[in-house]
C-alpha cells in the first residue's frame, strides 16, 4: 500500500513505519490517523512481520502533536469524536498483537507523545523532547495522555507535566520512566533495530504471549492476572515451539522456531 502521510517498509519480519509530514514536523492531521490505522491494521494481518518500528523522518521530530489548524475549528460534539477517533488508533496500535519500538528522534509533543505512549517500548535520541502542553492551548491530552502517562511514569510526574505543559529533555524522560533508553542521535535506528532483531531471534509465540500476559493483566488484581499468567503459561506448553525450545536447550543447539 502506499501513504502520503507516511512510508512503510518490511525487512526480514521487522516492518519500519516512518512519519512523513516533514513541513509540519509530522503533526497528526485526519489523513495521518487514517493511514496509521490503514498500516497498522495491515502489518497486524500480516505474519510475516514480527516487530514494528516507529519513527519520524529526519531528526527534527518523532511527531510534533496534533495538527492545530484542524483543532482551530472543532466544537465540543466535534471534539468528542476527534478524541474518541485518536484513541480508537492509539488502542488498535497497542494492541496489534505484536512489540511497538517508538525511535524518539525529536519533538514527541502532544499527540505525539501520546503516540509513543501507545507503543510498547520508546527508545529516545539525546535530542528528544516530550511534553503535553494541551493545557496551553486551553486542552487536556485526548488521545489517551491523561491515561498512559500516568500508568507509565506514575501519577504525580503525570499531573506535573500535564498541570504545566512542560516539555522535558532525553535526560529527564529516562528518569521519570517515560523513556526506556537513551541513545546519540545517529545511532537510534541501528538501536531500534537491535533490540527488533532481538525479539525476532526468541520464540514468535512466547514474544506475543507475553503482550498479552502484561496487558490483560496490567489492570486486574493481582489474583485474576496470575490466572491468566498460569492460562497463557499452559497454552505455550502445548505448542510444537515450546517441545522445539526445550529439547534445543538440551541438546545445546540453535532453536528453530514454527510459530506453532
Amino acid at each position: 500500500m502506499s501513504y502520503e502521510t507516511l512510508l512503510c517498509v518490511i525487512d526480514r519480519e521487522v516492518a519500519t513505519i516512518t512519519l512523513n509530514r516533514p513541513k509540519v514536523l509530522h503533526a497528526l492531521n485526519t489523513q495521518a490517523f487514517d493511514e496509521l490505522e490503514q498500516v497498522f491494521v495491515a502489518l497486524t494481518a500480516d505474519n510475516a512481520v514480527r516487530v514494528i518500528l516507529l519513527t519520524g523522518a529526519g531528526e527534527k521530530a518523532f511527531a510534533a502533536g496534533a495538527d492545530i489548524r484542524e483543532l482551530q475549528t472543532v466544537g465540543s460534539v466535534s471534539g468528542e469524536m476527534k478524541s474518541r477517533r485518536g484513541q480508537a488508533v492509539f488502542r488498535l496500535i497497542e494492541t496489534c498483537g505484536k512489540p511497538v519500538i517508538a525511535l524518539i528522534n525529536g519533538f514527541a509533543l502532544g499527540g505525539g507523545c501520546e503516540l509513543a505512549l501507545a507503543c510498547t517500548l520508546r527508545i529516545a535520541s539525546e535530542a528528544a523532547r516530550m511534553g503535553q502542553p494541551e493545557v496551553k492551548l486551553g486542552l487536556i491530552p485526548g488521545y489517551g495522555g491523561t491515561q498512559r502517562l500516568p500508568r507509565i511514569v506514575g501519577q504525580a510526574a503525570a499531573l506535573k507535566l500535564l498541570m504545566t505543559g512542560e516539555i522535558i529533555g532525553s535526560a529527564e524522560a529516562l528518569r521519570i520512566g517515560l523513556v526506556d533508553e537513551v541513545i546519540p542521535t545517529d545511532q537510534l535506528m541501528k538501536r531500534g533495530e537491535e533490540l527488533a532483531r532481538m525479539i525476532v531471534a526468541v520464540a514468535p509465540l512466547a514474544a506475543t504471549a507475553c503482550l498479552e500476559a502484561v496487558r490483560r493483566g496490567s489492570h486486574v488484581e493481582l489474583e485474576d492476572a496470575l490466572d491468566i499468567e498460569a492460562e497463557i503459561f499452559g497454552r505455550l506448553c502445548g505448542t510444537l515451539d515450546k517441545a522445539e525450545g526445550t529439547a534445543a536447550f538440551v541438546e545445546k543447539r540453535p532453536a528453530v522456531w514454527m510459530g506453532r
